[in-house]
């Protein structure tokens, strides 16, 4: 079967596509604004009380409601920040809470799932409820195989905590988990709550490699090697699967220190004593019988991670590696090369957030081209205007080529949200309009230096730019040396085969006026 041709993106809308996109936009926008128009945060937080009094006296069944709501959206609704969000999610982690202080919250209804953030530097998580929608999903999840192969997917279904949710009415309780926005989406795709974890311990998801109970493993080092353990087994295995390139590159590190204790494993049936197996072990051992004509096999293939392809080795039907490989993460791209071999293809997940699903993948054959997902709305802040409402810019207005900060309103009730991410026009989809997007970097991601910063852009074409001369850069950290003046940027590297000539770099910050 033929892969669908993808065409190529066109530069500038025509009349006909920005009418149409126009009109999708503005339906989808005047749906999210009802629906979410009653919600606590809504009606109580000070950021919306221009647009409450201009919709008060809105009856439900005036004529003209959608045009009066979207005229009302944009000349009111300011750009929002997490601050704004941050008393309302509180209510949430308030225990016990009531079903009656959080209800309609954000949007209608209860949350099912709560999307955390990831965090450095100590930072408190950021917390985004999930809301199951008469719209649907976003539709970016599991990859699975359509010719009867398997895919090795290393995702999470730990949480990080649960809510309790106390009935008004003395129901029953409700438990909302909170977790990576990886596993709000799994959970909320394939209908998995919380109260149906322990009878899936033992089961193995159609097309999956591992038992469900791997993916409660919360050591990482662990968490990757079981997962690698019952994916070496099958020979069926097409599909290599990670939510980020470094991880995947992390679980092949971890297969190289302990291959012959994973071949072992496979020969005797036996499972490894790796942290934290012992509290699943039950789960798992039905699952995995002796193989000693696989182990044989695999000694006979042996430790070759120096030779490009040894994955396609040991699994002779693999297809494609999978992953978030965008931004930062696409320094871990040639690794993943290196190790799948030329015959194998790299795709990317898709352009996903805590906070929401902002593009899927455009042109599979694109490492960093997304079509901007309508489900919700996307508006686009000009970075080269002022950082309020005023500068924000249309779908259909969008030039290619232009940089613009990505500004988010779901139908999880973030309303014009500030996303922090620059992103470029890449031009738009032929068959509908919708904008394509390559990401480009953080906006406020800058590290100080003296008196000026060097944004992460700025640091990443520096360190990129010697690789001739380094050699191929597989990941790399920054840390700002001021134990001499003036201070310095350092950059901890890795480079994949030897390392060439060092080199002095030259980072030029911007100064603070």
């Amino acid at each position: 079967m033929s892969c669908p041709i993808i065409p190529n993106p066109i530069v500038d809308l025509t009349p006909e596509l920005q009418g149409k996109l126009k009109d999708h936009v503005e339906d989808v926008l005047a749906r999210i604004v009802d629906a979410n128009l009653h919600t606590r945060y809504a009606q109580e937080s000070p950021v919306f009380n221009d647009f409450r009094n201009a919709v008060g006296h809105l009856c439900d069944e005036c004529e003209g409601r959608k045009t009066f709501l979207l005229e009302a959206f944009y000349a009111t609704v300011p750009l929002t920040t997490y601050a704004s969000h941050e008393p309302f999610v509180a209510k949430l982690l308030q225990q016990p809470c009531r079903e009656g202080e959080i209800k309609d919250l954000f949007a209608p209804g209860l949350p099912v799932t709560i999307a955390s953030s990831s965090t450095t530097s100590g930072r408190t998580p950021k917390l985004f409820p999930k809301y199951l929608h008469p719209l649907g999903s976003d539709r970016i999840g599991l990859p699975f195989s359509k010719t009867g192969g398997n895919t090795c997917a290393t995702f999470s279904m730990a949480s990080h905590r649960v809510v309790g949710v106390r009935g008004d009415a003395g129901g029953e309780d409700k438990r909302i988990p909170v977790a990576f926005i990886s596993t709000c989406i799994i959970r909320m795709l394939h209908d998995l709550d919380l109260d149906k974890d322990t009878s899936l311990m033992k089961m193995i998801m159609p097309g999956m490699t591992s038992p469900f109970a791997v993916t409660f493993l919360r050591n990482y080092r662990s968490f990757l090697l079981v997962h690698a353990l019952f994916a070496l087994v099958d020979r069926k295995l097409e599909i290599l699967f990670a939510s980020l390139s470094t991880i995947f590159v992390d679980m092949i590190r971890y297969m190289e220190e302990e291959w012959d204790t994973l071949v072992y494993c496979i020969e005797m049936g036996k499972l490894p004593d790796y942290e934290g197996v012992d509290e699943i072990r039950e789960h798992l051992q039905p699952n995995f019988p002796r193989n000693p004509s696989r182990a044989a096999e695999l000694r006979a293939i042996g430790i070759s991670t120096a030779t490009p392809g040894w994955l396609a080795k040991i699994w002779p039907g693999l297809k494609t590696a999978v992953s978030i490989v965008s931004g930062v993460f696409s320094a871990a791209v040639p690794k993943m090369q290196h190790y799948v071999g030329p015959n194998v293809h790299i795709r990317a997940v898709g352009y996903i957030a805590s906070e929401g699903s902002i593009g899927t993948v455009y042109d599979p054959q694109e490492l960093n081209l997304f079509r901007s997902i309508t489900g919700d709305v996307v508006e686009y802040l000009d970075v080269s205007l002022d950082e309020t409402a005023a500068g924000l810019v249309p779908a259909w207005e969008l030039q290619t080529g232009h940089k613009y900060e990505i500004v988010l309103t779901t139908r999880n009730g973030l309303w014009r949200y500030r996303m922090e991410d620059i992103v470029e026009i890449a031009g738009f989809d032929p068959r509908d309009g919708t904008p394509i997007l390559k990401y480009v970097e953080r906006r406020n991601a800058v590290v100080r230096l003296g008196m000026g910063t060097a944004t992460g852009k700025t640091l990443t074409d520096a360190i990129f730019s010697v690789e001739k001369s380094l050699g191929k850069i597989v990941e790399f950290t920054v840390l700002v040396d001021e134990r001499v003046m003036p201070p310095r940027i350092g950059f901890l590297v890795e480079v994949e085969g030897a390392v060439g000539q060092l080199t002095l770099l030259t980072v030029t910050p911007r100064r603070f006026i």
